[in-house]
């Protein structure tokens, strides 16, 4: 008889994101009449930038000519993508990165996850808590988690961000082998500056980790001293790998785009994991689509930054907009300055749910609530900046009114 993977069995209810629609579905089934304002699921608003639509109808019509088709497309991306990427993202900012070390793929939700397929199952991992929850998920899918009991995996190692820390998660007290680190920060919208990176540059190189670097949200970081790329620290190549997305850079949440950069200089026991991760690649996966990616590739032209940085000013004014209502209304913010989370304690102690179901039932705005990203999120919510600015204005002014 066929077995299943048990540790699927392990997993408590269902992904965060899915309960929270359930429940907005049955608000809204009930409540037929009523407005409902999503500012949970980090999902945009504003349309494809022009030069991005504009060199995607390009690729479209090359594709309906015998000379213009292209079929399966390199595993690891286009050159002409991967090109930009180095020249643009790392070369401009003073990195020395190559093209065979970025790969091209449909999300950094997905790279995230994947992942874990070029590390051995008793690697001990640690997480910052609260956290995204894929970085836990699928690491208990793998089965390096443990067992969930009373609300934290028995396996993994975690590192509370709490307000005490100022969101910061400390170095572990004991040797861990893969440490997750995503900043700016979701869900708390946090920062690092390089000064707060080095020790964990130091701390893997002396224990033989690797550090899984989430820079999804890099773009609408505005302080100087905030890395955009953990590769801005010496050493970090030879431990660190990182995630980037065009998500939320250039509004590609449902079109999937991204990269994963795995510098050649990063080993363990002497094997390079960009090979690893190649392998992979080429096994489980044929490539981001030729159109998607010319239209990442105009994200870089002149036109296309400066269109996809409009987006990215407008959506932390609306960022600004959340925290000074939030905080008008007498709840203590974070984050919202160099990311489009923010991060709101809840008053008198409500307990997270709680709170999330009083926004919902009376005000129709719909939040996140911060114990679904781990223990230490509890008392907290997360609103995303990610609306219109219209509604924005409008479930801030909901918020207001209620509390």
């Amino acid at each position: 008889m066929a077995k299943i993977n048990e540790n699927y069995l392990k997993l408590p209810g269902s992904y965060l994101f899915s309960t929270i629609a359930k429940k907005v579905a049955a608000y809204s089934e009930q409540n037929p009449d009523k407005e409902i304002i999503k500012m949970g699921i980090g999902d945009v608003t504003k349309p494809l930038a022009p030069s991005v639509t504009e060199a995607m109808h390009r690729a479209v019509d090359e594709m309906g000519t015998a000379e213009g088709f292209h079929g399966y497309g390199p595993e690891q991306g286009y050159d002409f993508l991967r090109e930009k990427i180095v020249e643009k993202d790392y070369k401009a900012r003073e990195m020395d990165i190559k093209p065979d070390e970025i790969f091209v793929s449909d999300g950094a939700k997905s790279d995230c996850g994947n992942i874990g397929d070029i590390f051995a199952k008793d690697n001990k991992v640690a997480v910052c808590d609260p956290v995204y929850p894929v970085y836990v998920d699928t690491n208990a899918m793998a089965g390096r988690a443990g067992d969930f009991v009373n609300g934290h995996w028995t396996n993994l190692y975690y590192m509370p961000c709490t307000e005490e820390n100022g969101f910061m998660p400390e170095l572990p007290e004991e040797k861990v082998d893969i440490i997750y680190l995503c900043f700016p920060n979701n869900p708390t919208g946090v920062s690092a500056t390089r000064e707060q990176l080095k020790p964990w540059i130091k701390y893997a190189k002396e224990n033989g980790s690797v550090i899984l670097y989430d820079s999804a949200y890099e773009a609408f970081i505005t302080d100087p001293d905030v890395p955009h790329s953990i590769y801005e620290l010496d050493g970090a190549k030879e431990v660190a790998i990182e995630f980037r997305s065009f998500s939320k850079t250039a509004g590609f949440t449902g079109t999937r785009c991204a990269y994963t950069v795995v510098p050649h200089e990063l080993k363990l026991n002497g094997t390079e994991l960009n090979g690893l991760w190649n392998r992979r690649q080429c096994t489980k996966f044929n490539g981001v689509p030729y159109i998607i990616q010319r239209g990442a590739e105009a994200v870089y032209s002149d036109e296309g930054y400066a269109e996809t940085r409009e987006a990215i000013r407008y959506y932390l004014d609306n960022a600004k907009i959340i925290r000074d209502a939030l905080t008008e209304a007498g709840l203590t913010v974070y984050g919202g300055e160099n990311a489009p989370y923010i991060w709101a304690k809840t008053p008198d102690g409500m307990k997270s749910w709680d709170f999330f179901d009083k926004l919902l039932e009376e005000a129709g705005v719909v939040t996140t609530p911060g114990a679904g990203f781990g223990p230490s999120g509890e008392g907290y919510i997360r609103l995303t900046a990610f609306s219109t600015k219209e509604n924005t204005i409008k479930a801030m002014e909901k918020i207001k009114k209620i509390l």
